[in-house]
């Protein structure tokens, strides 16, 4: 075995899910500039256009932000004049989100800079394998969103699960 090949078993999935996001990160930054909108201020603002007077909750699930960050970036992306935000007619303890002219518009300008950072982190593949990629992410978040997955236990605990079952 080369050792490339064994030093590459030894790194978890879970650091290169995170390296690679970091990367796309921060290529989406320089494709960006001077604009200073975030991945996730455009995931939100993309998932905001396909909605009429989305609900921060509709948000949270479409976008899979968590309920609180979502919040701060929309509150965020309502300073920056990108977003409005009303009471809903039908609950008025719930709050419906669109985007104003600006924010179209700067949606509108995002789009080329997310096509080159997703041209550019897919470059890195040859294009017999940029479909499997996106198809395999799309497959780990389906997955682990409804819960076909069970959760993996830490080691006590599944320890203390096969003692208990020894013992009966």
């Amino acid at each position: 075995m080369s050792s490339s090949s064994s030093s590459s078993n030894s790194i978890s999935a879970l650091h290169l899910l995170h390296r690679a996001g970091q990367c796309a990160d921060e290529l989406f930054a320089s494709n960006m500039a001077p604009s200073d909108l975030t991945p996730r201020q455009f995931a939100v603002m993309k998932a905001v256009a396909k909605s009429a007077d989305a609900s921060q909750t509709a948000l949270v699930e479409q976008t899979g932000i968590d309920r609180s960050t979502l919040a701060d970036i929309v509150r965020r992306l309502i300073r920056k004049g990108l977003l409005q935000r009303r009471r809903t007619a039908h609950d008025a303890r719930m709050y419906a989100v669109r985007l104003t002219a600006q924010g179209i518009e700067e949606l509108k300008r995002a789009e080329p800079a997310v096509r080159s950072t997703e041209e550019r982190l897919l470059s890195a593949l040859p294009s017999s394998q940029r479909t499997a990629m996106i198809d395999a992410l799309s497959r780990i978040v389906s997955t682990i969103e409804t819960g076909e997955v069970p959760p993996a236990r830490s080691k006590p605990a599944a320890k203390r699960a096969r003692a208990a079952s020894s013992r009966r």
